[in-house]
């Protein structure tokens, strides 16, 4: 009982700690990812490759003047950027990164590599994680700033709308692995198939559900508020959205829960659909810690990537990017699994039909939603151009 108790708290503790400082390095990785893609150095003077730049812009951070402006809703104000970063950090609670260890022999039996394995656990990471709105919503009203408060207004709209669609997106995943826990998801994803006999592929859920996959990544990138999806903080039009009026920690407190936040939705991608800590069919010899920590560096480094990349989108096609396209489409993919479950398929035959279909829908519902897009803006210049002669 003792030693389970202190072997938790050191999980706790080790978490705790590696998300931090993970926090503050995938600045530094974001930074120069970007440098690269844009030609350019990045972060290269403070340490060596400037490694010890996020160190500098924390102690920045605390060392500026902490302002508050009159009018706010004090307590409000002062809650709102705990109200986000604690969500962040909980949701990690219940992600699997690792399969057992005896910590090189130290213990008298194996351990799990999670803080904690509920029948649920997919559940809990949804609603811990969606609470994190709360603070963006109470931080832009309380701000006592019209700027502030369209930002927090975005971000409650698009966490209702995106929120369902990703949801859904993860119900085939379910039906496929016969769980809620995200342990039993990724041992369902254990093993390998052989295509043709002599080509071996990990029976990650990315390959028999690659829609499912697709539609989780738009609502994480619109969940965690980045780019295109990042209306709530539209520098563009709202200064900086919600957190305009915050400054020294309280801002990095914000800053702090958007890289949270992507972590946690790469590990829980990378539990879903990448089989977790799994090693595939090579490379066993690498630790499963680090397979999984390698996948979810990969997954933020895809988020980077779409940043540097799409521009960002206006707030009438954000609302119906998701109830014209994600929502549609994870039914379908919901009734396809249905179907193949229901028949019992061979995992070829569910990876095969899957590609397909995720293919053919995808360009199918972009032919439906263009076309409407189009006629909008044909009737629109049409109009135009009898009103003005």
């Amino acid at each position: 009982m003792l030693e389970t108790l202190i072997v938790t708290l050191v999980k706790i503790g080790v978490v705790f700690g590696a998300l931090l400082l993970t926090v503050a390095y995938m600045t530094w990785v974001e930074r120069k990812v970007l440098a690269d893609i844009q030609v350019r150095l990045g972060p290269n003077r403070v340490g060596p490759y400037g490694l010890l730049q996020p160190i500098a812009d924390g102690m920045k951070l605390m060392l500026k003047e902490d302002l508050t402006p009159g009018q706010v809703d004090r307590v409000i104000y002062l809650l709102a950027p705990s109200l986000s970063i604690i969500p962040a950090f909980i949701a990690f609670a219940v992600i699997p990164f690792g399969d057992t260890t005896t910590l090189f022999g130290l213990l008298s039996k194996p351990v799990p590599l999670h803080i904690a394995d509920i029948n649920v656990g997919i559940l809990f990471v949804f609603g811990v994680a969606s609470l994190g709105v709360y603070g963006i919503v109470l931080a832009g009203w309380s701000s006592n700033n019209k700027y502030s408060l369209l930002g927090g207004l975005r971000a409650s709209a698009q966490l209702i709308s995106y929120e369902l669609s990703m949801g859904l997106s993860v119900v085939g995943v379910l039906m496929l692995a016969g769980s809620l826990s995200l342990v039993d998801i990724v041992r369902a994803q254990e093993g390998i198939a052989w295509v043709f006999g002599w080509v071996p592929v990990p029976k990650w859920f990315l390959f028999s559900q690659p829609l499912g996959f697709c539609l989780y990544f738009c609502c994480a990138l619109a969940e965690t508020n980045r780019a295109p999806f990042d209306l709530p903080e539209a520098e563009t039009e709202l200064v900086a959205g919600f957190h305009t009026e915050y400054s020294s920690m309280k801002f990095a407190m914000f800053f702090m829960a958007e890289y949270a936040n992507m972590i946690t939705v790469a590990a829980l991608a990378t539990t879903l659909f990448l089989g977790g800590w799994g090693t595939g069919p090579v490379l066993d010899l690498i630790p499963p810690a680090v397979w999984f920590v390698g996948k979810v560096y990969l997954m933020f480094c895809v988020f980077v990537w779409i940043r540097a990349t799409l521009p960002r989108l206006r707030i009438d096609q954000l609302m119906g990017f998701a109830w014209k396209f994600l929502i549609p489409l994870a039914l379908a993919n919901i009734f396809i699994v249905a179907l193949e479950v229901q028949a019992a398929l061979p995992s070829l035959v569910v990876f095969a039909v899957n590609a397909v279909l995720a293919v053919v829908l995808v360009m199918l519902w972009t032919q439906v939603v263009g076309r409407t897009g189009v006629a909008a803006q044909r009737t629109q210049y049409v109009t135009k151009l009898m009103s003005s002669s």
